[in-house]
């Protein structure tokens, strides 16, 4: 118990002297407001957008899109991690294809994707599967593959087909190595869809920062910068409490080390 409350004072230094240095700069200096608003200025705005209900919604919007992305790339990632491996052919046969691809960055991706499905919802889904897969597909690779091959030889001694041989040998290992890939992974689709929806879109906290920056308003900017920044830790520490359940050996095994 001490011991968390050691680690969460000190995480809390480098934000108070950020927010001390905002404030002083903010009040003593003569930055323009359109460069960098005063926080009263900012905790006001947040009230005018939430009582008009624009925060919730900007937040559901992206929200949605994410989930809906995400969970593609999810069985995708995995499966193709798992598959490659396992399967040496399949590796030899996939990696070439996904090394290339994935050296494509996700903006570039963008322009293509608006011109095959428009700027509609399609178009965001599809960013959001081919940014967030990589990170959960190499994970997963990682950890299927760095199984010991005296588990896998046990399995093999026992005839446990490839099914079984997977649930009891592979996943148990590789598991850690999953849940870092989804972590990965869902952070890096809260980012594409803010860069897809501050490119081509009429919705959402990317559509609502870019509209922001038209209208010289920084402290909607700021808002939604910060709004991105506390979903996507809610998020990870979301995915974190699902695998701590899963595996509590893990779990245990960090808190002593």
């Amino acid at each position: 118990m001490k011991k968390n409350i050691t680690a969460i004072l000190l995480g809390l230094i480098v934000p108070a002297v950020i927010i001390a240095l905002w404030w002083y700069v903010t009040e003593f200096t003569a930055i323009p407001q359109t460069i960098l608003p005063k926080i009263s200025s900012v905790a006001e705005r947040i009230g005018v957008m939430w009582e008009k209900g624009q925060i919730q919604s900007d937040l559901q919007i992206s929200l949605t899109r994410v989930l809906q992305g995400y969970l593609v790339s999810a069985v995708l990632g995995v499966t193709l991690g798992t598959v490659m491996g396992m399967s040496q052919t399949a590796k030899k046969m996939l990696q070439p294809v996904l090394t290339v691809v994935r050296q494509i960055p996700i903006i570039a991706w963008i322009p293509l994707l608006i011109l095959w499905f428009g700027i509609g919802e399609s178009s965001k889904t599809v960013v959001i599967v081919i940014a967030s897969f990589f990170p959960i597909m190499i994970n997963t690779q990682a950890g299927i593959s760095g199984t010991p091959l005296e588990y896998v030889e046990v399995a093999k001694l026992y005839r446990l087909g490839a099914l079984r041989t997977f649930f009891r040998v592979y996943l148990p290992h590789a598991l850690p190595h999953i849940q870092t890939g989804l972590k990965l992974g869902l952070g890096v689709s809260w980012m594409a869809v803010v860069a897809a929806e501050l490119i081509a879109s009429t919705s959402g906290i990317g559509y609502s920062m870019s509209y922001a920056r038209t209208l010289m308003q920084s402290d909607v900017v700021i808002i939604c910068m910060l709004l991105i920044g506390i979903v996507g830790i809610i998020m990870d520490k979301a995915v974190s409490l699902i695998f701590d359940a899963l595996t509590p050996w893990e779990k245990k095994r960090r808190e002593r080390g």
